[in-house]
């Protein structure tokens, strides 16, 4: 029995020097209902310097801060006008960690529902914030972190609007509830994959069993099922263990993504070219997987931007080889220096990949 265990263990290494790279098992899974959960509140921002929200036009800032006074013993009359140049209303919104204890600080991100002007040096009274069973699980308060307004880059013609009329308040909630959940109190764990896939998923299941025989029984395309004591402190411990080993992965799927609306692509390693000629306007492209002449090579490889500045005056004609240039991160690039637009760079992309010379995945975002 221990021969063919040892053989078992030798066959997998064998396979395993095949993979591209290894991941652990933490960055491939999470544990099933061990989660954060959403909280959101509603409240006040004072201390404004005087871009709050308009009276007339945010009638529940008069009503909150109405109410909020009456609780602290301050009786408005009717007849009293308040203006709220000051005050804003908000929407205060949080992450409860699956194991965030009483007492501990969280962050809050604040978001203006009225028609304030800006947040900035602004704080936010006293928000409890609840959960989606209408329970508080947390109060927050504190100062307001605003991004500054930046002007337009011309070089690169692209706008650094930070909005002012949201921000962040780090550690600015206090937790006062507890999430119940059932770790530890079940002899099942289950991990659940990142990305649905049934080969990943028998993969692990396989691996974990080489370490803790007959541990790990892979239920489905997503999910492994591991079969332990119902001790938490065990579980705790065999888990450390099973999220530490290294899982061999495939090669990478051949990708290219772009961005239709920044223009922005990118792609991995993975991403290969197959011959073809690309005319566009008044430019051509030649991509050429032969060998071609080394020393030919080498030469155009030195004189690359030179080349292509020169080509911009006349009709430009690229060439490109499978020696060390064809390859679609220098096609883009010199796209880039002819002055090609994004929408044109996309549509080159769509009709390489339909001609067969762009193998790989091409997903327009």
């Amino acid at each position: 029995m221990y021969n063919i265990i040892v053989l078992i263990k030798l066959i997998l290494s064998f396979l395993i020097s095949f993979y591209a790279y290894a991941d652990k098992i933490r960055d491939l899974t999470s544990i099933q209902g061990i989660r954060e959960n959403q909280l959101i509140g509603y409240g006040l921002i004072a201390g404004l310097d005087g871009t709050g929200d308009q009276t007339t036009q945010s009638p529940q800032t008069t009503q909150s801060l109405n109410n909020m006074l009456t609780q602290l013993g301050v009786n408005l009359s009717s007849n009293n006008k308040i203006n709220l140049k000051n005050v804003a209303s908000v929407i205060v919104t949080a992450q409860l960690p699956p194991f965030g204890h009483i007492g501990e600080k969280i962050d809050v991100i604040v978001s203006s529902i009225g028609n304030s002007k800006s947040l900035r040096g602004g704080t936010l009274l006293m928000t409890p914030l609840r959960g989606s069973d209408n329970q508080i699980y947390a109060i927050a308060q504190g100062n307001i972190l605003v991004a500054e307004r930046n002007s337009v880059d011309k070089k690169i013609n692209f706008l650094h609007a930070n909005e002012v009329n949201g921000g962040k308040i780090d550690h600015g909630a206090t937790i006062e509830r507890e999430i119940n959940n059932n770790f530890g109190k079940n002899k099942t764990v289950n991990l659940q994959l990142n990305e649905e896939n049934f080969s990943t998923a028998q993969r692990i299941s396989d691996i974990i069993n080489m370490k803790y025989p007959n541990m790990a029984i892979a239920i489905d395309s997503k999910t492994i099922q591991l079969n332990m004591s119902a001790n938490k402190t065990v579980q705790v411990y065999t888990i450390s263990k099973i999220q530490d080993i290294d899982i061999p992965m495939p090669l990478q799927e051949a990708k290219v993504i772009v961005n239709a609306r920044t223009g922005s692509i990118v792609m991995n390693k993975e991403v290969k070219l197959g011959s073809c000629v690309i005319s566009h306007g008044s430019l051509s492209m030649l991509i050429n997987q032969e060998k071609l002449n080394p020393l030919l090579i080498s030469k155009v490889n030195q004189d690359y931007k030179k080349i292509l500045y020169k080509n911009v005056q006349n009709a430009p004609y690229l060439k490109f080889n499978s020696l060390n240039n064809a390859n679609l991160n220098n096609i883009i690039r010199a796209l880039n220096i002819l002055g090609e637009k994004p929408e044109e760079l996309m549509s080159i992309l769509q009709l390489m990949k339909s001609a067969g010379c762009l193998h790989a995945k091409l997903e327009i975002m």
